[in-house]
């Protein structure tokens, strides 16, 4: 634990907190007996945590950009694959606590199991030492390096969406192409976004990638109108 909380650049008042939030729901049902809490109650405080902070954070930064950017920016820098640097980078995986066969399975390495434990560890480090203490850990390991490329992260329109959408439990998107058209050498391709199977978004491009970020992009707009 003091390795870690050297790591975090934050020493813990309470560091069960900290042991808590390295308790993998496999580990804590292989467990109940000695009354192990498992780390997801943290990760669903840090997520809001996360959320406030990264949120105050490119509302200062960015003054004139309207709230549905905004939107779009704080996805792509709260997303899974931004929570699984962060949980590398302070090698976060070698202290988890796994149950048996999640450990065996690779569930160290697993990029959900690491992003989920990130947001418990800002969880404890809220709880621990209030709001200032846990946004200066996410500025240091999250958005003062990523912060100034929110920009172009959010340029991924398709993961965006994906982010966007999983808010609410239950949703699922698809992307079909519904038209092609022109010469060989410079095709215009159309494709269609669904959302639990009906549209929410078109768009085109000269690929299909180009035609499905297009149909995101145009899904994002509409549901957030």
């Amino acid at each position: 634990m003091k390795e870690l909380q050297k790591k975090l650049g934050y020493a813990f008042k309470n560091p069960s907190l900290l042991s808590e939030a390295l308790n993998h729901s496999s580990y804590a049902n292989e467990h109940r007996a000695q009354g192990i809490q498992s780390n997801e109650r943290l990760e669903f405080l840090g997520d809001s945590v996360l959320g406030f902070v990264t949120a105050e954070f490119l509302f200062e930064l960015h003054q004139d950009l309207p709230e549905g950017d905004l939107t779009r920016q704080r996805a792509a820098l709260v997303c899974e694959q931004s929570l699984h640097e962060v949980a590398k980078e302070l090698h976060l995986g070698k202290y988890l606590k796994l149950g048996k066969g999640e450990d065996a399975g690779g569930g160290r390495t697993r990029a959900s199991i690491l992003a989920d434990a990130t947001e418990a560890v800002f969880a404890a480090v809220y709880l621990d030492g209030g709001i200032k203490a846990a946004a200066d850990l996410i500025h240091r390991v999250l958005l003062d390096k990523e912060g100034e490329h929110a920009e172009e992260l959010v340029q991924d329109y398709k993961t965006a969406l994906q982010e966007l959408v999983q808010r609410k439990s239950g949703q699922q998107l698809s992307y079909r192409m519904i038209g092609e058209s022109g010469p060989d050498h410079n095709k215009t391709f159309t494709a269609e976004v669904l959302l639990n199977g009906e549209g929410v978004g078109v768009g085109s491009g000269h690929s299909k990638k180009e035609a499905e970020q297009a149909a995101a992009h145009a899904a994002i707009r509409k549901i957030e109108m």
